[in-house]
């Protein structure tokens, strides 16, 4: 973090000094929210939450050597507080003042699916060229963000910052923080429907993120998505891409390898090149028209795209494939909506082996949860898949689904809980099985994956 003087800081937030400290020419070096990782010369900004409240630690900042701390409560101390009326209002204040002091691009990207891939496929292509600063982990939120903004550095060209949301108005208070130059949208899915009500509702969620963009702002939004092209109302700034139409970005000579990964021609505007994608799924080629049409705006040749694309590896826990003795396992626990579902069944599908599916529940559905839980179950069926096991609550109603196929020929199998398919592994999974687990990530089916290669490794 660029260091700000405390007088900055006061002014940014609105705050008020507690006591008669002299701050004059006082600096803080960084900003942190949690007492855990706090450094020397920090300034600590107490968030309160629902099970915790971060002003109870203010004297452990203090001993670890903050300089300040704001706060929205009286603190009988001599060390330099700022009171503050919410200290969560606080940071995102002075998160907008600190972006204030940087001339770099910010390029801001949502969607209900594909968003954390396509932020760190983005900044990959970006390094190649730029000092790139990106969103780390899930650090996507109203404390995340701004706690991002802040590792904004004197040397940084370029910012990649991930907004996620479950609640109207989250992505436009992410927004006026980024105050964007890009804006991309994946995707609207189902994701949130219990909050937003329907996919209209997420589409107006995911649209706040255009309210902050500069004026001379650049749009780029997903061609394929049936929400998404009927804004086509301003194309000298809007730009799309498809994986199945020609629009100002799209692809051909698509040949997808299973878990071996994907090629394809990528064309945009009045150019083209070939490209090898390390990871597999027709569906990731989406993320990378996107990337390609962000980074021919800011400068990149076909060449620096095209190294970015191809040395791009993805999270952990993002279609992540483990190689055993006994299996190939597809890792993509992180997260799950149905769409997503459905696109890590089509790589399956073409994978070699006998095929195996450990499906858990997707969250955050509302009333449509029924029918898409429902819905996935069928399509697994569909794509012939041979070992179906599903976990979980919600997931009964994959089992529904699946049942509901007659002409299926999976064999299908039903736990409420992991620990219940702990005890049936032997008997469903067999040497040479290629194996996707995936679920949303208050599932954990990582424990699943743990316990699999565990048993392995014990020679079970």
């Amino acid at each position: 973090m660029k260091p700000i003087l405390i007088e900055e800081v006061v002014k940014a937030i609105n705050g008020c000094i507690n006591n008669n400290v002299n701050t004059e020419n006082l600096f803080i070096k960084g900003i942190s929210t949690d007492t855990r990782n706090i450094k020397e010369g920090d300034l600590f900004i107490p968030i309160i939450g629902e099970n915790f409240d971060g002003h109870n630690f203010i004297d452990v900042a203090f001993q670890k050597g903050a300089i300040a701390c704001i706060s929205q409560k009286n603190i009988n101390t001599n060390n330099l507080i700022i009171n503050v009326a919410d200290t969560k209002e606080a940071l995102k204040d002075l998160a907008m003042y600190y972006r204030s002091l940087f001339n770099i691009p910010v390029v801001a990207l949502t969607g209900s699916a594909g968003k954390t891939t396509t932020k760190d496929m983005l900044a990959s292509c970006l390094s190649i060229k730029y000092n790139t600063l990106k969103t780390q982990g899930n650090f996507n939120n109203e404390i995340g963000l701004p706690l991002t903004i802040f590792n904004i550095e004197e040397d940084t060209e370029i910012a990649v910052l991930e907004m996620g949301m479950n609640h109207f108005g989250e992505i436009r208070s992410l927004s006026k923080i980024a105050k964007p130059d890009i804006a991309i949208i994946t995707n609207i899915g189902i994701v949130h429907a219990e909050n937003l009500g329907s996919r209209e509702g997420i589409l107006r969620a995911k649209y706040e993120i255009f309210e902050y963009l500069k004026p001379d702002g650049i749009k780029i939004l997903n061609g394929d998505d049936d929400m998404l092209c009927s804004l086509k109302e301003d194309k000298e700034k809007c730009y799309f891409y498809s994986i199945n139409n020609k629009l100002d970005a799209y692809a051909t000579n698509i040949n997808e390898k299973g878990i071996n990964g994907t090629s394809a021609t990528i064309n945009y505007f009045d150019k083209s090149f070939n490209v090898n994608l390390k990871i597999p799924g027709k569906y990731i080629l989406s993320n990378a028209l996107a990337v390609t049409l962000t980074c021919s705006k800011l400068g990149l040749t076909e060449n620096e795209i095209k190294e970015g694309l191809e040395t791009f590896k993805p999270s952990k826990m993002r279609m992540d494939i483990i190689n055993t003795e006994k299996y190939t396992i597809i890792n993509d626990v992180y997260n799950a909506n149905p769409s997503s579902m459905k696109a890590t069944l089509d790589v399956l599908a073409n994978s070699q082996g006998r095929k195996v599916a450990i499906l858990g529940d997707m969250f955050e559905l509302g009333n449509y949860a029924k029918n898409m839980h429902f819905d996935v179950g069928k399509y697994a069926t569909e794509k012939k898949i041979d070992e179906l096991i599903f976990i979980g609550e919600l997931s009964y109603y994959m089992l529904e689904g699946a049942k509901s196929n007659i002409n299926s020929k999976s064999n299908i199998n039903y736990f409420k809980k992991q620990e219940e398919f702990f005890d049936n592994i032997d008997k469903l999974l067999k040497k040479g099985d290629t194996i996707l687990v995936k679920a949303s990530r208050g599932m954990k089916l990582e424990n699943t994956i743990d316990k699999i290669i565990r048993r392995e490794e014990n020679g079970i």
